[in-house]
């Protein structure tokens, strides 16, 4: 063998695979490898003409305000002016957040924290969008970001191929299924506070603006303070006795009463405070978070989360609602204790004056609320399921490290 050929025969053996996905669409399949570049080689990063600061954000208008928070809009603008004059796409990541926007319409800039990017020509901005989200960055404390997320590598196809665009609309389609899945979502969550305000009697009144039929002429409710309703329970148990399944603290109740979900740790020794099925868990730190969940076992809480349960002659499903309610939430905010950390003050708490129907109709009410439940926890699981089906697919649509 010549030195030529044995110089290509060893280049050949050498050199690294093509960069490809595990799934690819057909059309695709002959088309070149992939390539990797650092993002800051694929992006430019925007500067807006002003910073809007929040308290100038408006409740509606003409151009919608974008900065780091969960929100997709954080409030509105009329000012043309302070307008980010790039051409969209543009993609908004939260410096302190981590969180990623893709923005297709004219917006501006709110608070300080995030970074605005725009796509270079080797790479659609929809496309990195959807790349970014693949594995998105987690937000480490409150510390800026981007300068962890410009040095990872980003891996695409040739954008002459049509193969970006074709992955960013597959994905993108699934978005929309998501976007419209969380919509009747949060109408089934509107429609279930407004029935609550009728369901429930207004401050000072005694008799609920709806009332099913064959209540209409039933005696008005009595109003008592929550502590002669309920009791604040200070059972223990050993931790020895609990798993970590059912362990609740307050990190894992979910906000806005989303339910629970399991533990990260148990404590190593000691007693905590006791639950049963039926009572009702609320997490004490923040009470503005909605931290509030229907027990469904036995278990132990951690000192932040208060055990209340229904006594005698009170149903506690129907409890559980007058306490899962935004009126609550507000009264306990008003007497709690602290600024960073706000705790809820407990003999305010008992202090609350609750509304209370006959027993039978306490039962009505709270079946037709848990039915409702019933259907926004579907639709939380419709949502899920999307989800999960759309991160399957990006770990095939995508290369990984490993697979370079």
């Amino acid at each position: 063998m010549s030195n030529k050929k044995e110089k290509a025969a060893m280049t050949k053996a050498t050199e690294k695979p093509a960069l490809l996905p595990k799934l690819r669409f057909p059309e695709f399949l002959k088309t070149d490898g992939w390539r990797g570049e650092e993002l800051e080689k694929l992006v430019t990063t925007v500067s807006p003409p002003v910073k809007l600061q929040t308290s100038s954000y408006l409740l509606q208008g003409k151009f919608p305000i974008i900065d780091q928070s969960q929100d997709t809009i954080c409030g509105w603008t009329n000012d043309e002016s302070t307008l980010i004059t790039e051409p969209l796409p543009l993609i908004v990541f939260g410096d302190h957040t981590c969180t990623l926007k893709f923005v297709e319409k004219p917006f501006a800039q709110g608070a300080d924290g995030i970074k605005i990017l725009k796509s270079n020509p080797i790479i659609s901005a929809a496309y990195l969008f959807q790349s970014l989200n693949h594995s998105p960055l987690v937000m480490e404390d409150y510390k800026r970001h981007f300068s962890i997320l410009k040095k990872r590598v980003i891996y695409f196809p040739d954008v002459k191929t049509g193969e970006q665009q074709k992955i960013a609309d597959c994905l993108g389609s699934i978005d929309e299924l998501i976007t419209l899945e969380s919509q009747k979502l949060d109408a089934l969550k509107r429609h279930k506070k407004g029935l609550m305000q009728q369901l429930f009697p207004a401050e000072g009144e005694t008799v609920p603006r709806l009332r099913f039929p064959e209540f209409q002429s039933a005696e008005n409710w009595i109003i008592s303070g929550l502590g002669l309703l309920a009791s604040f329970v200070n059972e223990k148990i050993a931790i020895a006795q609990i798993s970590i399944e059912n362990y609740i603290r307050t990190e894992n109740i979910l906000q806005d009463y989303g339910g629970v979900t399991r533990a990260s740790n148990l404590p190593e020794a000691g007693s905590v405070t006791q639950f049963r099925p039926n009572d009702i868990l609320f997490s004490n730190i923040r009470p503005y978070l909605k931290k509030v969940w229907y027990a469904d076992r036995k278990g132990g809480v951690s000192n932040d989360v208060i055990v209340i349960r229904a006594k005698q002659g009170v149903e506690a499903k129907f409890l559980s609602f007058l306490i899962k309610n935004d009126t609550f939430i507000s009264y306990v905010m008003t007497g709690a204790k602290g600024v960073k950390m706000p705790r809820g003050d407990i003999e305010s708490m008992k202090k609350y004056l609750t509304p209370l129907p006959p027993r039978v109709e306490q039962q009505k009410i709270a079946d037709c609320l848990t039915s409702l439940d019933d259907c926004i926890t579907a639709q939380n699981q419709k949502i899920s399921t999307l989800k999960t089906h759309k991160k399957g697919l990006m770990q095939q649509l995508f290369p990984t490290m490993g697979e370079v």
